[in-house]
């Protein structure tokens, strides 16, 4: 079969694609991946075809501007502006996005989509070819109610009734989008808003997401599943350099601090915040600058500290303590289920759910938001993070459970399943 998978956000939004479209390439299929255009070398060099949605969402994103409303360092008044300027600067792209969805739909004719839920054309073509798309989510509490946590866009406990009717609110606004976007396109001028609900109410849906971490409601259909956290081998033509392996001989228990593609306009100050906490902890640490959100001071205690720009995460996980990350879902996943005691300083909407899962499933304490990031919170929270033996044996209990999910078969067996409605 002819598999489109489609995906819009930052790199950790491309992995779980990634990683599924690898699944279903191994088991004969052709996959096209239809990601923003400065993910084509990890797409193209995992051996699928590429398709664009062009640079100007990335390039969006690490404006100042961007930097600002994705967690970095501004006041509230700052960060109101930068919300409202980013929203003027994205309705003339929100329309190319659109449009360049379909287009590639038509042009495409794949017999199979796996689409995000910033992907607002996989809905209606859903709709339109039932039991032939997939919703695959990597972030729970995002279409289908639960009691135990409402909607993630609120990200509150609110007791059951209150939990489950926020979704209601919530969704009403993902049918505007819908809506919004779909009158660009000469076919879906005119969607009303029960066609819409009905689309949404019978999308198949693949949330990649641990049972560990997430457990799946009963009362949810059964063409809703939790079916694991999906990754990629990313270390099998990776060499490290001889300073990184003289670095972990050197130090017996170190912690790995990573932001991954998270930015933000003061990332020389949260640097050297994180350094001067480090030091007084006398906590050796490996600091990865991936995105931008870390850099490198022109000085720094080299004996306690090592800096690298990329590194795999399923080849240093595994040879550290504990971790301190934006609480990305896949680096979550990853670090949890390499038995890393955990630390997240999130920076935008999921992360902070799942700084709330960590505390709540005992790898970690709660961390503070990347814009209260300062040595006195900081401190004794990596003080308990590095001296509590608890954190570390949740954490390995957590990894010894994930160790056992393996739903890769009923993965690609549901994206492929017979052409009816749910």
């Amino acid at each position: 079969m002819k598999i489109l998978l489609a995906s819009l956000g930052t790199r950790g939004d491309m992995e779980p694609f990634l990683a599924v479209a690898n699944l279903l390439k191994t088991a004969g299929h052709e996959t096209i991946c239809l990601f923003p255009e400065q993910f084509r070398e990890l797409a193209e060099g995992d051996g699928h075809q590429f398709e664009t949605l062009g640079p100007e969402f990335m390039e969006l994103l690490e404006s100042p501007i961007g930097r600002i409303a994705m967690g970095g360092s501004g006041t509230t008044w700052q960060k109101i502006r930068s919300y409202a300027k980013l929203a003027h600067l994205f309705a003339p792209l929100r329309k190319q996005l659109t449009q360049r969805q379909f287009e590639c739909l038509q042009r495409v004719q794949p017999d199979r989509l796996v689409f995000h839920a910033k992907i607002i054309s996989g809905f209606v073509w859903g709709k339109e070819n039932p039991g032939r798309a997939t919703l695959l989510s990597p972030v729970p509490y995002i279409l289908h109610p639960t009691e135990e946590l409402s909607h993630i866009a609120f990200n509150k406990d609110w007791g059951p009734w209150w939990n489950r009717a926020s979704y209601k609110l919530a969704n009403l606004g993902l049918i505007y989008s819908i809506k919004y976007d779909a009158k660009h396109v000469a076919d879906y001028k005119k969607l009303s808003t029960r066609w819409i609900k009905s689309a949404l109410k019978l999308q198949p849906t693949i949330y990649s997401v641990s049972p560990s971490l997430f457990n799946r409601p009963g009362y949810w259909p059964d063409h809703v599943q939790v079916l694991g956290f999906q990754e990629r081998n990313q270390r099998s033509a990776w060499t490290p350099e001889p300073a990184l392996q003289e670095f972990l001989e050197r130090h017996k228990k170190i912690l790995f601090v990573t932001f991954g593609s998270m930015v933000n306009p003061d990332a020389e100050g949260k640097t050297k915040q994180i350094l001067a906490t480090l030091e007084e902890l006398r906590i050796p640490a490996i600091l990865n600058t991936a995105g931008g959100g870390l850099v490198i001071p022109e000085n720094y205690n080299r004996e306690a500290f090592l800096f690298v720009r990329t590194i795999p995460y399923d080849w240093i996980l595994p040879k550290v303590y504990a971790v301190v990350h934006h609480g990305g879902s896949g680096t979550t996943h990853q670090g949890l289920r390499h038995g890393c005691a955990t630390l997240i300083i999130p920076h935008i909407i999921d992360q902070f759910m799942w700084n709330r899962v960590v505390e709540r499933l005992g790898a970690g304490p709660r961390g503070p938001g990347i814009t209260k990031l300062n040595k006195s919170r900081l401190s004794p929270l990596l003080k308990s993070l590095w001296t509590d033996p608890t954190y570390k044996t949740k954490a390995e209990a957590l990894a010894s459970k994930m160790a056992t999910e393996d739903h890769s078969q009923e993965i690609v067996a549901r994206i492929l399943k017979p052409e009816t409605s749910p």
